[in-house]
């Protein structure tokens, strides 16, 4: 095969050139020995000493799973092209059609994405006051507990016991920018701490609130791992805690009943503090009855509120969205 001779010093910079000019030939290994460095290349380059050489064919790898599970055609039309990756754990959501071939699935999940070791399919919706689903387990190690890595930090949690959507890196992110130095920090409903230890980073302090034992208890793990020192996990009722915190940002992370805490969360806010509030709604009137909801609850307490941001966050459920309504309140 014709290829390209270069010293090993010239290499990196001769394969920029070649990529460059479009006559890197893909699908083989680069060789090499003591001294030299041998590309493979489609055509003739003028400049380069030339050779032949027998190179190395790359094996191809499977880009999604859907390429090498075998399921029946009559339902491979119904194979999810996405699933939740949470550290080395994957939950994927299979119709009922698909939840006898569950195996050869998750099998087939473990084979393509290698650093993938658990599997687990969604055993129903999140449900009960801890937000938690079941799970079933496909392929792979069998335990729930992972290590997940985001936005520079780290959030070791148990997938069967607390709540956690990884799909919210981005939206914790963007909070994370908008936040200043040195603020006071109330996170409503923080589950492990994505945004608390995030946030963190910025803050004075955080107060991290949840009502589920076990999303504290890996918050509390979460603060050592991180070697953050001003979040302070709060287990119980965020309405008890609500008034004592006078923050200068809240974040509402509740998106089905953020609504029935707006007093809190106003309550808990300084002068000109920000709200970010997320719900559920459908295509056709994202914002609206939110809205409402917000000046409606900011009226009877004889406050205001200026809307600073309204977004979609991602897709929840057919023609439905999470939405996000970041307002000040003034008081």
């Amino acid at each position: 095969m014709l290829a390209i001779k270069v010293p090993k010093r010239e290499a990196e910079k001769v394969r920029r050139k070649l990529l460059e000019l479009g006559v890197l030939a893909k699908g083989y290994a680069v060789k090499r020995d003591s001294e030299f460095v041998f590309f493979p290349i489609t055509k003739p380059v003028k400049g380069f000493e030339l050779v032949e050489t027998e190179f190395e064919k790359l094996e191809r790898r499977p880009h999604s799973y859907r390429e090498v599970v075998e399921v029946p055609n009559k339902v491979r039309p119904l194979l999810p092209s996405s699933f939740d990756i949470i550290g080395d754990i994957a939950i994927i959501e299979l119709p009922e059609e698909l939840m006898e071939y569950g195996k050869v699935i998750g099998e087939a999940i473990l084979k393509v994405h290698r650093h993938i070791k658990v599997v687990f399919a969604k055993g129903s919706k999140v449900s009960g006051e801890y937000r938690v689903r079941e799970l079933v387990h496909l392929a792979g190690e069998n335990r729930t507990e992972t290590l997940h890595r985001e936005n520079g930090i780290r959030l070791k949690l148990d997938v069967s016991k607390v709540y956690f959507s990884p799909r919210l890196a981005t939206e914790r992110m963007r909070i994370f920018k908008k936040a200043g130095q040195g603020e006071i920090v109330f996170d409503m409903f923080a589950g492990v701490g994505p945004y608390s230890i995030l946030l963190a980073k910025k803050a004075k302090l955080v107060f991290a609130v949840d009502l589920n034992p076990w999303a504290v208890h890996y918050l509390e793990e979460n603060v050592r791992l991180n070697k953050t020192s001003n979040v302070i996990p709060i287990l119980g009722d965020v309405r008890k805690v609500a008034g004592q915190v006078k923050a200068d940002r809240v974040i509402m992370n509740l998106p089905k009943f953020s609504h029935c805490f707006l007093r809190e969360a106003m309550i808990s806010a300084k002068n000109g503090g920000v709200i970010h509030y997320y719900g559920f709604a459908p295509e056709e009137d994202l914002f609206s009855e939110h809205e409402a909801k917000i000046k409606a609850v900011a009226r009877e307490l004889g406050f205001r509120v200026e809307v600073l941001e309204r977004r979609k966050v991602r897709p929840y459920a057919p023609r439905q969205f999470n939405i996000a309504i970041d307002f000040k309140v003034l008081k």
